[in-house]
């Protein structure tokens, strides 16, 4: 079960040392949207998982896969490939997955906050430099945004 917030970022308002950060070079593509069905590079390791209906609570399976089997799969993609760097900043005893997004939707960040409860998210204090909240706005899940909707864009 996943359990998540997200939150769209200003990118004028990223903490100055969130480079300094851990991070992971991720890239997704979607086999299909409903359910969701992702393959994903994160650095070196590759996965194809499925994601229930659903917006703040969803189940989430992960499968591995093998380099050669992603890059098969990836070639069946429905839509954008997804690039975007992940970084991992701990908040409050939480972990902050800061995706700031590349190629198509450079621009774009979003923040990412996973919880073992439902109490847990719906009791969260974001952190000051968070923007607007969008757990529940499914344009801007990252199956949403392999459609090629750009409208969610947050420059100036």
């Amino acid at each position: 079960m996943e359990i998540e917030r997200k939150y769209l970022i200003d990118k004028n308002k990223l903490p100055m040392n969130y480079n300094e950060y851990p991070y992971h070079e991720i890239e997704q593509a979607y086999l299909c949207t409903e359910p969701v069905v992702r393959v994903r590079r994160s650095d070196y390791k590759y996965y194809m998982s499925y994601k229930s209906k659903g917006l703040m609570v969803r189940e989430e399976y992960n499968l591995p896969l093998t380099k050669d089997g992603y890059e098969h799969l990836l070639e069946k993609a429905d839509g954008i490939i997804i690039k975007k760097k992940r970084y991992l900043i701990p908040y409050d005893g939480y972990t902050v997955e800061l995706d700031i997004f590349e190629d198509s939707y450079d621009g774009l960040v979003l923040a990412e906050v996973e919880f073992e409860t439902e109490e847990q998210a719906n009791t969260f204090q974001a952190p000051e430099w968070f923007g607007e909240d969008v757990t529940f706005d499914t344009k801007y899940h990252n199956s949403t945004l392999s459609q090629g909707l750009k409208k969610c864009r947050n420059e100036d």
